[in-house]
């Protein structure tokens, strides 16, 4: 960390930079700039600058640093050689060995000015720089400084469903009971741990940050009737919560209560005016044993005036039939089945078709009984 620090003008603002040399299976070298403002004393902008340093390695995630400074009062009040007498510096120093204790190894030395060219070099490049030049040059603004404390109020949140996945992830702890022991263990294989945030992960899904049942209720109040909320339904909504990179065990249940307490969507919401009635499966037992039959057109007229079709599929193989026709009769219906289902594949137990006046006619309906062919009527959007 090279710290440096050089008056522009200005006696109550000062810029200086860092640059950090950290060493995580490869060393690499960052270069920000920090804009220090009210700092009118030498020792507190170089304290402020080693801090700013110290908060960037960390920042990286780096584990061993190597620290250089040209300033022989850092340097020695770091390892102890010199004192520090002034309050505000003892401070800095407090805090610098706090930081410091974070890494697993730090090296801190003093090097001569002149090896100090990299942080003299940004701070000529800032001081001649030219406003017509389109730059990019990104400013930290430290507006007080690094030793003062701010209130951080931590919210914990203990037993919750994502304790005993988190603590197997992190350190192994499983139940005494063996079989909820094994539970877990295959559990936990669909989480895992990034930056000590517990993630669920699928394998079409990205990450998704898992939850509490609190924040969860949060997130959906967002979504649901927030600034940018449509008061959408509660299978939307949980789509919605979960595009957006959330995951707790109860999402859909949770969606579903809150949309049912949602006075708005009560009072304005749409209601169904179709009564509720079970679904009626439609289940072949075997091979051409049940057929669909619909007619299609009119279409571009073809050879012969055809511009209808009447066509078959059986259910249970997919097989289908189809017949051009001129004109769309309940005589030409009852060949067709006769010709192309009954003569080919047997005669059928049940043909299922819509309410067309061609099906639901005296004639097609002789033809059925005769032959003892069950016809049943569906609806027209799906013969």
């Amino acid at each position: 960390m090279d710290p440096a620090c050089r008056s522009l003008g200005k006696p109550t603002r000062l810029r200086s930079w860092s640059s950090v040399n950290h060493s995580r299976r490869r060393q690499a070298r960052v270069c920000p700039p920090i804009q220090l403002q009210n700092l009118q004393q030498r020792g507190r902008v170089r304290g402020s600058l080693g801090l700013a340093g110290l908060r960037l390695a960390k920042s990286m995630s780096a584990k061993q640093i190597s620290i250089h400074s040209d300033s022989q009062l850092i340097v020695n009040q770091i390892t102890a050689d010199f004192a520090a007498k002034d309050a505000s510096m003892s401070a800095y120093l407090s805090a610098a060995h706090q930081l410091l204790r974070k890494f697993q190894a730090y090296e801190i030395r003093q090097i001569p000015r002149s090896e100090n060219s990299h942080a003299d070099a940004l701070l000529r490049l800032a001081s001649a720089i030219n406003d017509k030049i389109r730059r990019k040059v990104p400013v930290e603004i430290l507006s007080q400084p690094s030793t003062t404390t701010t209130e951080v109020y931590t919210v914990r949140y203990e037993n919750t469903w994502m304790s005993p996945i988190y603590a197997f992830l992190i350190d192994g702890t499983l139940p005494t009971d063996k079989s909820q022991a094994r539970k877990l263990r295959y559990r936990s294989a669909r989480y895992t741990v990034i930056n000590d945030v517990l993630y669920k992960r699928g394998y079409t899904t990205p990450y998704l940050k898992c939850l509490t049942k609190e924040q969860g209720d949060y997130i959906l109040r967002e979504v649901h009737s927030g600034v940018c909320g449509d008061h959408s339904g509660s299978r939307s909504l949980a789509h919605k919560v979960f595009r957006q990179g959330y995951f707790w065990p109860t999402l859909h249940q949770d969606a579903n209560v809150l949309v049912k307490k949602c006075d708005k969507c009560q009072r304005f919401g749409s209601i169904p005016h179709i009564p509720a009635e079970p679904l009626s499966p439609i289940v072949s037992p075997w091979p051409f044993a049940q057929w669909g039959l619909d007619l299609i057109g009119p279409m571009p007229e073809g050879k012969g005036q055809v511009k209808y079709a009447v066509v078959a599929i059986d259910y249970f193989t997919k097989w289908v039939e189809a017949k051009a026709l001129a004109t769309i009769t309940a005589a030409r219906v009852e060949d067709f089945v006769w010709t192309n289902i009954c003569c080919r594949f047997g005669i059928p137990y049940a043909i299922i078709t819509d309410n067309g006046r061609q099906f639901d006619s005296e004639v097609f309906r002789g033809f059925c009984t005769r032959l003892k062919i069950n016809l049943f009527f569906a609806s027209p959007a799906h013969p």
